[in-house]
C-alpha cells in the first residue's frame, strides 16, 4: 500500500488520466481492492486529488530522478508492468522499499518520463 502511495506522490506529471494512475499502482498490486485503497489513501493524505476521469498531484518536488532513484541490476527478470523478459531490471527506490523490476521503457512510463 505504502509503495503505491509513494509512486503516486512521485508522479512527474501534474495530472494523469485515471487509467494511467491505476496502471502505475498496478505495478505494486493487481488486487482491485488494494488499488482502490491506494487511491483512497493517497487522496485522504492529500497526495492526490481525484476529479472522476483524472488524478491531480497535490505534492510537488518529490519526483523520481532516473539517475538517483532507479537502480539497475543485471539478472533474469520479467518486467512488472508488461511481462517482457529482461536481462537488466530497473528498480525504483523509495524510503519504504522498491518497486520493480521494469524494462527501460516501462520504468520511464511508470515514472512519468515518457
Amino acid at each position: 500500500m505504502e509503495l503505491g502511495v509513494q509512486l503516486l506522490a512521485a508522479a512527474a506529471e501534474e495530472s494523469l488520466p485515471l487509467p494511467e494512475a491505476v496502471d502505475r499502482v498496478e505495478t505494486v498490486t493487481s488486487d482491485p481492492t488494494v488499488v482502490r485503497e491506494v487511491l483512497d489513501t493517497a487522496e485522504t493524505r492529500g497526495v492526490i486529488e481525484r476529479d472522476g476521469a483524472s488524478v491531480r498531484s497535490r505534492v510537488r518536488g518529490q519526483t523520481i530522478e532516473l539517475d538517483r532513484n532507479v537502480v539497475r541490476r543485471d539478472g533474469d527478470y520479467d518486467c512488472r508492468r508488461c511481462g517482457k523478459s529482461l536481462s537488466t531490471g530497473h528498480f525504483v527506490q523509495f524510503e519504504t522499499g522498491e518497486v520493480g523490476p521494469f524494462g527501460s521503457s516501462c520504468v520511464r512510463k511508470v515514472t512519468g518520463r515518457e
